[in-house]
């Protein structure tokens, strides 16, 4: 079976999530226990994250900066 590419993957483990969106997996799991508002899944000990709630956490974030 090939192996899919992280940029084309829906669910990203917490390593694939820090290496494409630059979180560390520390922070990652910080953020899962102080329960942030990034969703998780968690399916027995494994964590998957899904990309596009990864997007609308970043977007929701945002901060505009008056010019």
């Amino acid at each position: 079976m090939e192996q899919q590419n992280i940029s084309q993957k829906e669910w990203l483990n917490p390593r694939e999530a820090s290496k494409e969106f630059g979180f560390s997996t520390s922070t990652l799991a910080k953020w899962r226990m102080d329960n942030l508002n990034l969703p998780f899944s968690k399916i027995g000990k494994y964590i998957r994250y899904k990309r596009d709630d990864i997007i609308h956490f970043l977007e929701s974030s945002k901060v505009e900066v008056k010019s």
